[in-house]
């Protein structure tokens, strides 16, 4: 693979006018594809085939429900007023019929209609369902606005809306995101200690990221998507985009200053890093387009959404980034290095701090592992106590929370998260009514209407109003307790639904799919690692790092995102259970970007023992090597990570801030002192092979076969 990618480096180099140009217009055409084709984007988790799902295709079937997007829009009446009044029922009415002339409005239900009546007992709080012609993540944000407006004009009354039609899609770009990246930029320019070179890496980074999320834009024109795909992907490649430039650019200097000219600097470091980056890059997209095999449609978009992502930031990588280095030539250098003497031991930067930092842990290997372990375990601890669900709460100072907390005062706190129990076959309705008495015998059950029939009486529902809130174990449980009682139902065919049913069935499929991808993700990178490494123990001490980080980065979300510790740190308007999808995508995303710095810290300690060097002295030469480098690209994650946090919004928010944490605890306490400490620990016996695995083709990454023909590949490439 080394003399392979050499020979590509060194031909954008020759090339470069053209693979500019290329990039370019492939950027081009992206964006005028995003600006023509581009459709919408869903904001609702659903999984085909599952029982809530089934019921909600069939109610729409069968009852001509769930087309467009519904608002719902709460009225309450000062304290000891009721909206029934003769003062306010006017108001009342008024309001409504503007609701019914809003842009894009279907009908506005009458919240005093006798006949369908939707206000509580006390006579204070009543809603209107407003329904749009749009189907959920359709309305227009002037739409949205238009319905807003309307609940200002209502003197005397206090009126909010929530659901669907209220909800703007996520969105990337805000000062935090931007914040974000000029951290980035400044790790760069103090990395580099230039601002050109900082801005240039930046700037091919954000070619391919720019890209993969326009190609994602695009792809929603054609098919279903979530709202937070474009996001993961544009997050994801952007922070890898930008690390694997940073190790070329990086590489291609040290190469410089062992005195190697423009054109041979660029497609050793092309052979060298470029290698560790097609091979780190290969584990991320193994990871994300792994989620496939869960068998969850919205998880597999996610994931080969991000893969493309990342396999184009690979490509930039290995062909835009040697084209744009071939114009800057030596300039990459400070200006005393650029006619300097070539320095025998150029790879070594950071000498000092680096050099005292594996000194200490490779003298304490014993304390270093223990306390590493210890305190990612400590960390860890709060993932006992997480708890998961799809039903997002909305931020608590928003015009949905208080509609959703007006509703909850006025009809009871499960009247946000209302369960439908469908039944289907003859006399449908007759069926449902008889088992209306041990639906209200299950636990947390406040209400239960009465069935309401199709055109033909072949199918009714049933609507449960649980005691609790939508987001809570006990309407949870409910679910599984209705299920339980009215599975063997005579003459029906039965099924709950409703959105904490969705929750439970979409959590279900998570928790037996997470095993069968854990398996088969780190089944196949222990492979790839045993290729790069020669070795079985360097990647089982790698892999079970993972572990840890995995475990503690879970256990600061839990502990932050669910206890509400430090949650003013996090700009958090409040506290619940994590998105059920925060689990496996931390898995799958963390356990490709742990791997990109095992490959990148490790393979220059292999590289170093290869060459001859004791264990010891390998890992001290790799690690000073290395680690400069792995703590600015961390750093760099870390900070495009966490930009989307403080304003991040819905699922992003939690998701963000695991991976943020999962960078630091991964790079800095797994990679810098777990894995120098366990390999110190291992001697030569960490470059273990059996003799059956010796017969697999290796991959070199450390550009060994360039050492041995230079000479003949740079004949070939002038």
């Amino acid at each position: 693979m080394a003399r392979l990618l050499y020979r590509l480096g060194s031909g954008a180099h020759r090339r470069r006018l053209v693979v500019v140009l290329l990039w370019l217009l492939v950027l081009g055409g992206t964006a005028v594809g995003a600006s023509t084709l581009a459709g919408t984007t869903s904001g609702s988790f659903s999984i085909p085939g599952q029982e809530s799902t089934t019921a909600l295709d069939k109610i729409s079937d069968e009852f001509g429900q769930g087309g467009g997007a519904t608002a719902r829009v709460v009225v309450q009446a000062p304290d000891g007023q009721q909206v029934t009044s003769p003062e306010n029922a006017p108001k009342l009415a008024r309001l409504v019929q503007e609701l019914a002339k809003l842009p894009g409005v279907t009908s506005a239900s009458n919240p005093l209609d006798p006949q369908a009546p939707t206000v509580n007992a006390g006579q204070n709080v009543a809603y209107s369902t407003v329904t749009y012609e749009a189907k959920p993540g359709d309305v227009t944000e002037e739409q949205r606005n238009a319905l807003f407006d309307a609940t200002r004009d209502v003197s005397g009354l206090t009126v909010e809306a929530t659901g669907e039609a209220t909800q703007a899609p996520p969105h990337v770009g805000g000062p935090a995101e931007v914040i974000g990246v000029i951290i980035a930029l400044l790790v760069l320019a103090v990395t580099y200690g230039s601002l050109v070179l900082a801005g240039m890496n930046l700037l091919t980074a954000a070619v391919g990221v720019g890209i993969g999320a326009l190609g994602v834009t695009i792809a929603t024109g054609f098919m279903d998507l979530q709202s937070t795909t474009p996001i993961l992907a544009a997050m994801l490649g952007l922070a890898v985009g930008i690390d694997y430039a940073l190790f070329i650019i990086n590489r291609y200097r040290q190469e410089l200053r062992r005195g190697r000219d423009v054109g041979d600097a660029i497609g050793t470091a092309v052979g060298t890093a470029g290698s560790a980056v097609v091979t780190a890059g290969l584990t991320v997209v193994i990871a994300l387009a792994g989620l496939a095999v869960v068998g969850i449609p919205f998880l597999t978009q996610m994931g080969v959404a991000a893969a493309l992502t990342i396999v184009v930031a690979v490509l930039v990588a290995v062909t835009l980034v040697p084209a744009v280095l071939g114009y800057l030539g030596r300039r990459v250098l400070p200006r005393k290095e650029r006619a300097a003497a070539p320095a025998a031991d150029a790879e070594s930067d950071g000498r000092g701090f680096f050099r005292g930092w594996i000194g200490a842990v490779a003298r304490h290997r014993v304390v270093a592992l223990l306390l590493a372990v210890v305190g990612l375990g400590a960390i860890a601890v709060p993932v006992l106590s997480m708890e998961t669900t799809l039903v997002a709460a909305p931020a608590a100072d928003s015009g949905q929370a208080r509609a959703e907390r007006m509703l909850a005062d006025g009809f009871g706190e499960g009247f946000n998260g209302p369960l439908i129990v469908l039944f289907e076959g003859d006399g449908a309705a007759a069926t449902a009514a008889a088992a209306i008495p041990s639906i209200q015998g299950a636990e947390d059950v406040a209400l239960v209407t009465p069935p309401r029939p199709n055109a033909d009486g072949t199918a009714a529902m049933v609507t449960v109003i649980p005691e609790s809130g939508p987001a809570t174990a006990a309407t949870e449980q409910l679910v599984t307790d209705l299920r339980d009682r009215l599975a063997d139902v005579d003459g029906a065919t039965t099924y709950v639904t409703g959105a904490t049913a969705v929750s439970v069935d979409v959590a279900v499929a998570l928790d037996e799919a997470m095993p069968v991808y854990l398996a088969l993700v780190v089944g196949l990178a222990l492979v790839l690692l045993v290729l790069v490494f020669r070795s079985v123990l360097v990647p089982l001490v790698g892999v079970l790092g993972f572990l840890l980080t995995i475990g503690a980065s879970l256990g600061a979300t839990v502990a932050v995102f669910q206890w509400g510790w430090l949650a003013g740190a996090v700009n958090l308007d409040g506290t619940g259970p994590l998105l059920s999808l925060t689990p496996i995508l931390m898995v799958g995303i963390l356990f490709g970007l742990a791997m990109d710095y095992q490959i990148f810290l490790v393979s220059r300690m292999h590289e170093a023992h290869h060459r001859g060097r004791k264990p010891l002295a390998a890992i001290d030469t790799g690690f000073r090597q290395a680690a400069p480098v792995v703590v600015a690209a961390a750093l760099i994650m870390f900070s495009v990570f966490a930009g989307f946090v403080p304003a991040g919004e819905g699922p992003m928010k939690s998701i963000a801030f695991a991976l943020a944490i999962g960078i630091l605890v991964d790079a800095f306490v797994v990679r810098m002192v777990l894995v120098p400490a366990a390999l110190a620990l291992l001697g030569e016996k960490a470059w273990w092979l059996p003799k059956w695995l010796r017969r697999l083709p290796a991959l070199d990454v450390e550009g060994a076969a360039l050492e041995e023909d230079r000479k003949v590949l740079v004949d070939a490439a002038r």
